[in-house]
């Protein structure tokens, strides 16, 4: 591998700015991955968000092992360390190699003179591994959350917390959704065979497949021609609760990147189909969806709490509201979500939600139906903020989903299962 491209030396920069400067890997690891081999790309994400999986580990073992934390310039070594730290425990790279590349990432970060730290540090964890992995077991960084986010899943969920963060540990199951307009998933599912992978399918949901094992996207037969989308299980469900039909008009809000408003157009093709989100970046997303898939929705940006800005007095028959959230239910898929959020930003979040629920109710039609979907697991942004709305909403009438005291459905993840997500359908009187 070339100097200038050193694999290890790209993830703990990566892992550096998501840390240190409060960016997501979202941003951060595209571009890098453009640098890379196809190869090397699945390398590079693994590292970046393994070490983001482990980080209190990481950094419990680095304070064990060196007697003063690297500060200034000298910091993008610190997690240079933590990447030896992450291959030697957690992948199957032969531990030489792991230790040769990890120390030649020092050149390219423009630290050579401390090659032989990194060196020492590394054979030193591997001499002490045994007794070091033993001690962290009992310490209090082992379930590998900030303290904040332990303390509100414990209080949410009594039984249930140990489960939740062992599942948020794991590496998350890649979920599919066959184009029902294309094939029947059975027939998708002989195809995916014939190509050599396994797959699985769900009893609730009746698109959706969970590979055996994740490959990239270009390996899925008819992904290009828009046989086949990436999409997480439980995301999927929120069709079941908005069941859109053809003829009518549905809102797409908080749409981006587009993976449920193209879903309404496979369940509805013949639905007239409004995408809306307030990021016109990931706008992009939702035209790239819709091209691969051969679809047409009108797209908009726009910011959910003034809807009149976007679709003046215009009302809707079915309204899928994909409200912003902590992202607490994805933190598998997302690690850096537990290193990004704060625990004010949950009441910060739960307003804004609270507003653009006001504010978009007037624009459904009597009779219509609206599902409030999150990707949390945290009740002040699920049951919590339903019951509050029908509280002060008097014409909206919960349906099917829980009680007004404890209104919707919260899906936990779980190791086979779908994300963490929360479903509550409302039905204007």
């Amino acid at each position: 591998m070339k100097k200038q491209l050193n694999l290890r030396s790209m993830a703990a920069q990566a892992v550096e700015q998501v840390v240190e400067q409060g960016q997501s890997l979202t941003q951060v690891l595209p571009a890098l991955q453009q640098k890379v081999s196809d190869k090397d790309k699945a390398l590079l994400q693994e590292l970046c968000f393994g070490v983001l999986r482990t980080l209190p580990q990481m950094d419990w073992l680095i304070n064990k092992l060196m007697s003063r934390p690297m500060t200034g310039k000298q910091r993008t070594v610190h997690y240079l360390i933590m990447i030896g730290f992450y291959q030697l425990l957690h992948t199957r790279i032969p531990p030489h190699a792991a230790l040769a590349e990890t120390v030649e990432g020092a050149v390219v970060i423009k630290r050579p003179q401390l090659k032989g730290l990194i060196n020492g540090v590394l054979r030193q964890f591997q001499r002490q591994q045994e007794e070091l992995l033993n001690e962290f077991a009992s310490s209090e960084n082992r379930f590998l959350h900030p303290a904040w986010l332990l303390k509100r899943l414990q209080k949410a969920y009594p039984t249930q917390w140990e489960a939740i963060v062992e599942a948020n540990n794991q590496r998350p199951p890649m979920w599919l959704r066959v184009n029902r307009n294309h094939h029947s998933r059975d027939s998708w599912l002989a195809q995916l065979e014939d190509a050599g992978m396994q797959g699985f399918t769900h009893s609730d949901y009746p698109d959706a497949v969970r590979l055996a094992a994740p490959v990239p996207v270009h390996a899925l037969p008819g992904f290009e021609e828009g046989q086949v989308t990436v999409q997480d299980a439980a995301a999927q469900r929120c069709m079941t609760f908005l069941d859109p039909q053809n003829g009518e008009s549905v809102l797409d809000l908080c749409a981006a990147p587009g993976g449920k408003t193209t879903h309404i157009l496979e369940v509805a093709p013949e639905a007239r189909v409004l995408a809306v989100d307030v990021d016109e970046q990931r706008l992009s997303r939702v035209y790239d969806n819709l091209k691969r898939l051969g679809m047409k929705a009108e797209v908009k940006q726009g910011d959910g709490r003034f809807p009149a800005q976007w679709c003046g007095e215009q009302q809707f028959d079915r309204i899928l509201l994909d409200a912003p959230c902590s992202a607490t239910g994805v933190i598998r898929r997302h690690p850096d979500i537990k290193w990004l959020r704060r625990d004010r930003d949950i009441p910060e979040l739960a307003q804004l939600q609270a507003e653009i629920l006001d504010a978009v109710w007037p624009h459904l039609k009597k009779g219509g139906t609206l599902v409030y979907a999150t990707c949390s697991v945290l009740p002040e942004e699920n049951s919590l903020q339903i019951a509050a709305f029908l509280k002060r909403t008097p014409d909206a009438q919960l349906s099917i989903t829980g009680t007004p005291e404890q209104p919707g459905l919260q899906n936990l993840p779980g190791a086979e299962e779908g994300d963490g997500f929360f479903y509550a359908k409302l039905i204007k009187q």
